[in-house]
């Protein structure tokens, strides 16, 4: 299911935005070769969600992508409770399912673990929670038939009818947005999102570190610092609580900030 608001793309170059629809997009491509990737891997560090893993392996496994195989790679960061059991029970009657492990490292290193077992030619950052519908990849798959995109963020502000994770954790994401799109001469509306769908072939310049929850504001400025064009499309979005087990604390989002202006004013040759 596609979802009717207008993706935005964002160009570095210029300060303008360009505005269509996925169905837009795909026609003005129409005159150019297809390349739509073959396998999509979805990386999906967990740790300690075993009330959620196994609802979201079902959604994963009922989304629909034409023409792209699949494989879904579960990171397990040292999970203390039958998180890892209820993926390998998944894995059994679904061969696109794999499951890896490590001693808890943070967020981040999960994921950079499963970059580095991916064999797909996009990625995509799937949380482990149920904050974010797997059906929403369908209208970001839909830009990577243009074979210039290189990163696709889904976006949970381009749709007004999604609830917020409260006032604090609103206001603080959003006056990072703005002074990352200051930094970094952008107008990208949500850097916060998990949903970043990218083609696989490019993360090796970025040269990943981070463990924790930092890492994907590090993924961001590199991306920004290598002047990257990144696009938008409109998702979905369920906050969870803290009582239901959102693991975001305010501490994460100074982290974020100093990862955003670190990288701002330091090579990319130091990376």
């Amino acid at each position: 299911m596609l979802i009717s608001d207008s993706p935005i793309q964002v160009r570095p170059q210029r300060s303008a935005v360009a505005r269509t629809t996925p169905d837009e997009n795909v026609r003005r491509q129409g005159d150019r070769p297809k390349h739509y990737p073959l396998t999509l891997s979805v990386i999906i560090p967990c740790y300690n969600e075993e009330a959620t893993i196994a609802e979201l392996l079902n959604r994963v496994a009922a989304v629909e992508t034409p023409g792209v195989k699949r494989e879904v790679l579960v990171v397990d960061d040292g999970s203390t409770d039958n998180s890892a059991k209820l993926v390998l029970e998944h894995a059994s009657i679904n061969q696109s399912v794999r499951l890896l492990q490590q001693p808890n490292q943070g967020k981040g290193s999960a994921v950079r673990a499963g970059l580095a077992a991916a064999v797909g030619e996009l990625v995509v950052i799937q949380d482990a929670d149920l904050e974010y519908d797997p059906e929403d990849w369908q209208q970001m798959l839909l830009l990577f038939k243009n074979p210039d995109v290189q990163v696709v963020f889904g976006s949970r502000r381009m749709l007004s009818t999604n609830p917020t994770s409260g006032f604090f954790y609103y206001w603080g994401a959003e006056l990072i947005n703005i002074m990352t799109n200051v930094l970094y001469g952008r107008r990208v509306t949500d850097q916060f999102t998990c949903y970043k769908m990218m083609r696989r072939s490019m993360l090796p310049q970025l040269h990943l570190k981070s463990d924790g929850f930092e890492f994907d504001a590090e993924l961001v400025a590199k991306i920004f610092r290598k002047g990257l064009v990144v696009c938008e499309v409109p998702i979905r979005y369920a906050p969870r609580t803290v009582e239901q087990g959102k693991k975001i604390r305010p501490q994460d989002g100074l982290d974020w900030l100093w990862q955003i202006l670190k990288h701002r004013f330091t090579s990319p040759k130091s990376w």
